[in-house]
This record gives C-alpha cells, structure tokens and sequence, in this order.
C-alpha cells in the first residue's frame, strides 16, 4: 500500500482555515463542509475542510493529500460526519478498493481541480484511464452513506 502523504504548508494552512471557518459559520465555499472523525487514539473529535463529492448517485470523499490523519482516523473509525453551519450529518464510510477509483478520481478533477489539482502532479480529469489507475493507490477514496 503506497503510504503518499504532502504535508500542507503555511499558505494551504491559511486556506484551510479560511474554508472551515467559512463552512462552520453556514458559508461553505463551493459546497465544502467540515469533515469531522474521531481520533484512533485519542477518540477525540478531530476535524477538516473536504470536498464531497457525488458520482451516479453515491457520495465519495477523496484525500488529495494522499493517506494523512484524518484517513487514518476514517480507516479506524468507519464513520464520521460532515458539518455546514450548525448541522451535522452522521455517515458511515467504506474505503473504495483502487480498482474502482479511476471513474471517481476523474470526477473528483472535474470538480475540484483548481482546488487541489497541484495535489495530482499532472495528472487531470483528462488523463487516460490507465493513468488515472496508476494513480490510484496515491489518493484514498471513501464511499460515504448516512447513518441509519
């Protein structure tokens, strides 16, 4: 398993800040939300700016950063909720297996490449399908549902 990880710098800290401060008050850029997942050690409450995304009727969390904490603690936990404002929507989370990303991945680039697509090294919503593949491993992808 790839263990991929770019670590933020000043500059993403300032912008992720901004988004989640924005996204808590009920202003969410571009439809961000505050993803929110308890710790695997600690249990406590640990959050971030995500970009949710929906393809054919499911809802796809993806880690541009590669495989950070709040993967790690999604990968622990199973589920977790994302935040607008003061609501909050409970889900449960299913890690998509590499061999199902590339659709995924692709929409996530149409979506969200000014974003994030630094993130990508080159690799766009236009990319061939075997690159978007191998790829793949880099960038962990969960299917999120709401909690019953």
């Amino acid at each position: 398993m790839s263990e991929r990880y770019v670590k933020p710098t000043g500059a993403d800290a300032v912008f992720n800040g901004a988004v989640g401060f924005l996204t808590r008050i009920g202003v969410p850029l571009a439809g961000s939300r505050v993803l929110a997942v308890r710790g695997r050690s600690s249990g406590e409450w640990r959050t971030t700016p995500v970009n949710p995304l929906r393809v054919q009727g499911m809802r796809y969390l993806v880690a541009p950063r590669g495989h950070t904490q709040w993967v790690k603690n999604m990968r622990a936990a199973g589920c977790g909720e994302l935040r607008k404002g003061r609501t909050a929507e409970a889900f449960t989370a299913v890690e998509v297996p590499d061999a199902e990303k590339a659709p995924i991945l692709r929409a996530y680039l149409t979506a969200w490449a000014w974003e994030v697509g630094r993130f990508f090294d080159g690799v766009d919503a236009s990319s061939p399908e075997e690159r978007l593949r191998e790829i793949a491993p880099d960038f962990p992808v969960f299917r999120i549902e709401a909690a019953a």
